[in-house]
């Protein structure tokens, strides 16, 4: 595996290459443990539309998102009109996929029962790791999975509870970028700040 030494001569992880927006996210968001219900929401539905696609899309999309979305405030979202899911579908500047943008107005109707009748969001989701972030040892490329049984489990409920594209696979990369799970790799410069 061919290894990418930055000019501020720190190791990462293979998959951000050296496109500045993606290092930039790499360094301070993926996997940085994420608690607050709201951003949580937000990463998951991203993540639902990443889905067929690669990360550096959906994060080079990610303000026209917000824009889109009403900063990803479920309470906005859960009333979406047919009117307004339309419109989504003409924004040039989001992801058209008309059954995302479907199943956005329905996991944000999902996320408010979570958050009304309880244990809400952050709990559920933290509850899956012990509410604490599972340390993996990867050493290479081919040690990271796409899926795991936390991750099966975990969409398993989301599901459960009227969510949408939120399969095992997604569920395991939004758990990588929320910090359920660090997955940098052993020899990347950021692994050890989550391992303490």
């Amino acid at each position: 595996m061919k290894r990418i030494i930055h000019a501020d001569g720190k190791k990462r992880c293979f998959w951000c290459g050296n496109d500045p927006l993606y290092v930039h996210y790499h360094d301070t968001e993926w996997g940085v443990p994420e608690y607050d219900d709201r951003a949580l929401f937000e990463k998951l539905i991203l993540d639902g539309f990443q889905a067929g696609l690669s990360w550096i899309t959906i994060l080079r999309k990610r303000d026209n998102f917000r824009k889109a979305f009403d900063k990803f405030d479920p309470k906005k979202i859960a009333r979406y009109d047919e009117k307004k899911l339309n419109a989504l579908m003409q924004d040039e500047g989001i992801v058209r996929n008309k059954a995302k943008i479907w199943g956005a107005r329905q996991s944000a109707r999902a996320w408010l029962e979570i958050q009304d009748k309880g244990p809400g969001f952050s709990k559920l989701l933290w509850d899956f790791v012990d509410g604490e972030p599972k340390i993996n040892r990867l050493r290479s490329r081919k040690d990271i999975k796409a899926e795991t049984p936390v991750s099966q489990a975990m969409s398993k409920e989301l599901k459960a509870r009227g969510f949408n594209f939120c399969g095992p696979t997604i569920v395991y990369a939004f758990m990588q970028a929320t910090g359920m799970v660090n997955d940098h790799l052993t020899t990347c410069y950021r692994h050890p700040e989550f391992s303490k």
